[in-house]
């Protein structure tokens, strides 16, 4: 793997180191001791798989308040997606800054998001899957959102929302005394 630094503390983009031969490839999606170097020491405690099928769908921006923020590993397997995190990081130099990626099952990269940080994406193409790993389990009472297009953060999403849940519709704008998490 090949972590690829970005310019908020903490947040990489991840490139598989392919393994070819005339049967296909092998790549190593986690290794304990790679992370290591990174800093990320946390146990992965939970996955999950989402199965997006319209382009310009969006999920997000979805995070978890203290004390159960999670660092998540995000990888797309099938189609391709646009992925964003938000820093929420109160200290952060990088509070309220957004980084987006295109992940795909093609250029097969990943993004780690450190604990903190609000996260989505919107589908790119039709009939996108994506497999989360998370350093805390889901705590439905401790969950937040951002709406996705908070004018306070103006993520510049590549395609017009085709579909969007009733529940990520309506999360509130922030304001500007929002002091992070």
């Amino acid at each position: 793997m090949i972590f690829h630094p970005t310019f908020i503390n903490d947040l990489y983009v991840i490139e598989l180191e392919l393994f070819k031969d005339q049967r296909g490839w092998f790549a190593r999606t986690f290794c304990k001791e790679e992370f290591k170097k990174i800093g990320h020491h946390k146990e992965w405690v939970q996955m999950n798989h989402s199965f997006t099928n319209q382009m310009g769908a969006m999920r997000g921006m979805h995070f978890q308040l203290p004390p159960y923020t999670e660092t998540k590993l995000v990888r797309c397997i099938s189609g391709s997606v646009y992925d964003v995190a938000l820093d929420l990081r109160k200290d952060s130099p990088t509070f309220l800054k957004w980084f987006g990626t295109e992940i795909s099952a093609e250029n097969k990269k990943m993004i780690l998001i450190p604990d903190g940080f609000a996260h989505g994406f919107q589908a790119l193409t039709n009939n996108c899957q994506l497999i989360y790993h998370h350093t805390n389990f889901y705590t439905p009472e401790a969950e937040g959102g951002i709406r996705y297009n908070d004018p306070l953060i103006g993520i510049k999403w590549p395609l017009e929302v085709s579909d969007i849940s009733e529940k990520d519709s309506k999360y509130v704008f922030l304001k500007e005394d929002f002091k992070g998490i």
